[in-house]
């Protein structure tokens, strides 16, 4: 094994492929991807996840980016229970980054549990079958007559038994078995899957142990640090870097490209030496001219002044219409209308984008990288640098934060340029905290203008949204759409939804929870304001529109949204949390409930805030949250909506709006972009699952949508004002 390098020779078996969900296949192969390590020469390989070892213990790959969600630890536990071992057994290795041996590997939209639950636990099954099978040859018995525990096969007839160690190179040689026919556990046999399993990173990280990608340290090893064009957009028209190769730490000065300009020009330089330190020391004497005018118009202000006069006007265009809903709204009982607003937000991951790339002498290129997507940081790669996917190795690093961020690939872009100027050393690309802050993928901004009409019995009769944001050619830009499904529109006889678009220079993309973490605010928010002229309050009308149970279609053929679900978590943390609908009696008091539906998973959540002297402080959140029949971690799922709720009150209450000017972003630093401090989180965040028969979806995501919503109605219930922009600000 090279020590740079980090590549294992590899060998080839047959294949062994299973449906995931949406139709993309998972292929591994026995050998290919996880051939025997340094320090474990010994160990056999059964397939593409679960190596074998001597002491009867078992290396298990985990495939998926970890950000922080637990998937290193969730993933493995489901082949480990279906091969049939005991956790105590089971060593996690994170693999490469390989989607023809183990299928798609992402870490966005709430996905990695409903495509793995089955595939991860079907190639445990089979590798145990393999052993079943190769006991059974051993023994001349049917392997119907065989069981396993702990690792071990038993003949209970005979009283034998024999570890897996012992079994393992003959079980290597039995024909990999169809995954679509191997035997799965029943839910009540699972001894894993269902038990809090502590994170397998999380020893390591509490010693400062070297993990993520800035942690990256190889031989011989390089550093960059990048003068990045102001505008997002701009590019470069000359440099003079005769000052900054005059130091003598320095290597090479590179022009190169982020992929946020036009094909063919650069909007960057990359000064390259021998400590990072020094190089970011001296950006400020290279001499850049940039090409800025067609960004220069931007601007926070401008956005602002257009957004008001889109609204004034007729919508770009329907994204859903259903009946007739001015005539209906003509003829309500009582009409309710509301402008609400939130603004472009970063991602302000706590560790900056970095990447660590070597350009071999033969043309392949190799990375350290952070990412939440490689496949596509591959190709993205590939298609910059002209080379063949195949010619890219991705080593995966944990990553100190992604939110969405790292499913962009810009710095493993830019560290491939960088890289091939330096060929046959490793160099890290790293942005420091403004490069990250003006660089970023943004959370898109939007305004809101509401109309809703009830009828005399305070029923939801019609219902008008015009959405302005960001697009271009008529259609919205990354992250900036809004489902046709949006709550009430299917249920609502009479509603049509509209946008208008507004154009931008800024990059876009997805934030934790996108589109839904814009969405339940204004939505939650508004249908409150319906509520309350209703006479009545949310969850009760929140219930009442909802209706009888039944299946509503959405965007997404395979994804349907179940009012019967929806009311069940509505119901559960109206009971969990005691809500009665009546205001507080101590001044200052509020509380406040918010539903959203999103990433597969149904969450209901209440608030309670107390409002003095122009703060808000929240006291406890209750979550009733239905994400199907199996908490496959429970201790990981309590920390993931723990941690969600966390990011939802962020945003709510103190993430403060990117602000551009010019075209260029001045926001640079955390004292203009503020994090949520230790001491504003809740006393306590209560959890509440709803189980059912339905399949386990994810949880990175959905918990957080409903806490946003529910903070600003709480807001109201304590101080009588209706907030309708973020961040919820009082002064």
């Amino acid at each position: 094994m090279s020590a740079i390098t980090g590549k294992v020779a590899l060998s080839r078996r047959s294949f062994i492929a299973a449906s995931l969900a949406g139709g993309a296949a998972l292929t591994f192969e026995a050998k290919i991807a996880l051939a025997a390590g340094p320090g474990v020469p010994d160990a056999t390989v059964l397939n593409a996840f679960i190596r074998i070892l001597p002491d009867n213990s078992v290396i298990i790959g985990a495939k998926n980016p970890e950000i922080g969600q637990g998937i290193k630890t969730m993933l493995p536990m489901l082949l480990a229970d279906e091969l049939d071992v005991t956790w105590e057994q089971v060593k996690i290795e994170q693999t490469d980054a390989n989607e023809k041996a183990y299928g798609p590997q992402v870490a966005g939209g709430s996905t990695a549990t409903p495509m793995n639950w089955l595939p991860a636990r079907q190639a445990g099954a089979a590798a145990r079958a393999m052993l079943v099978g190769a006991a059974a040859a051993q023994w001349s018995v049917d392997a119907a007559s065989l069981k396993t525990s702990a690792g071990r096969v038993i003949h209970a007839a005979s009283g034998r038994s024999a570890t897996y160690a012992s079994l393992a190179k003959a079980a290597a040689a039995q024909p990999a078995p169809d995954l679509a026919k191997v035997a799965l556990k029943k839910p009540d046999e699972f001894h894993i899957i269902g038990t809090p399993r502590k994170g397998v990173d999380t020893p390591k990280i509490v010693r400062g142990e070297p993990l993520f990608g800035i942690d990256t340290r190889l031989p011989g090893l390089l550093h960059a640090a990048i003068v990045k064009c102001p505008a997002i957009g701009g590019t470069l028209v000359s440099h003079d870097a005769s000052a900054v190769k005059a130091a003598r730490e320095v290597v090479a000065v590179v022009p190169i490209s982020s992929g946020q300009c036009p094909a063919g020009k650069q909007d960057a330089v990359a000064i390259v030496g021998t400590s990072w330190w020094a190089v970011q020391k001296l950006r400020d004497k290279l001499v850049v001219q940039w090409d800025i005018a067609a960004q220069q118009g931007f601007s926070t202000e401008l956005y602002a002044k257009q957004a008001a006069e889109a609204l004034a006007k007729a919508p770009d265009a329907t994204v859903f219409k259903a009946g007739y809903a001015d005539a209906a709204l003509a003829k309500a009982a009582k009409v309710i209308t509301g402008d609400y607003s939130y603004p472009f937000l970063a991602h302000a991951t706590l560790e900056p984008q970095n990447c660590t790339a070597l350009w071999h002498a033969d043309g392949t290129a190799e990375f350290w990288a952070p990412t939440q997507n490689p496949g596509n940081g591959r190709k993205d790669v590939a298609a910059m640098m002209g080379i063949a996917p195949e010619a890219i190795t991705i080593h995966m690093t944990r990553i100190g934060g992604g939110f969405g961020r790292r499913l962009m690939n810009d710095y493993m872009v830019m560290a491939a340029q960088v890289a091939k100027a330096v060929p046959g050393r490793p160099v890290k690309l790293l942005f420091d905290r403004t490069d990250d802050l003006r660089n970023d993928y943004y959370r898109p901004g939007g305004w809101h203008r509401f109309t809703a009409g009830l009828d005399a019995s305070g029923a939801l009769t019609a219902f008008k949204d015009h959405f302005v944001t960001f697009g271009a050619n008529g259609k919205p830009i990354r992250a900036a759409d809004m489902p046709a499904s949006e709550f009430p529109a299917s249920v609502v006889p009479d509603t049509h939804l509209m946008q208008s678009f507004l154009a931008t220079n800024l990059t876009t993309g997805w934030l934790r929870a996108p589109t839904s973490n814009a969405m339940a605010f204004v939505y939650q928010s508004f249908m409150d304001e319906v509520a309350e002229a209703a006479g009545t309050d949310l969850p009760a009308l929140m219930l009442r529109t909802l209706g009888a149970p039944r299946d509503l279609p959405t965007e997404r053929p395979s994804i349907v949204f179940s009012t019967a679900r929806a009311r069940a978590v509505i119901e559960r943390v109206v009971a969990f949390a005691g809500w009665t609908g009546k205001p507080s009696t101590v001044p200052g008091k509020g509380r406040g409930f918010g539903f959203y539906f999103s990433h597969r998973g149904y969450f209901a959540e209440v608030v309670d805030v107390t409002v003095a002297d122009g703060a808000v402080k929240v006291d406890k959140v209750w979550i009733a949250g239905d994400i199907g029949s199996q908490i496959i971690n429970p201790l990981n799922a309590e920390h993931q909506a723990q941690g969600a709720a966390i990011d939802g009150l962020a945003q709510a209450l103190v993430w403060q709006p990117i602000v551009q000017e010019a075209g260029a972003v001045q926001t640079v630093t955390f004292s203009d972009f503020p994090l949520l401090r230790m001491d504003a989180k809740p006393a306590e965040i209560a959890i509440s699952w709803v189980k059912n028969d339905y399949p386990p979806t994810g949880l990175g995501e959905p918990t957080l949508p409903p806490v946003i919503p529910a903070v600003a109605n709480a807001i109201r219930a304590a101080t009588g004002k209706r907030l309708r922009s973020l961040p919820l600000q009082l002064a």
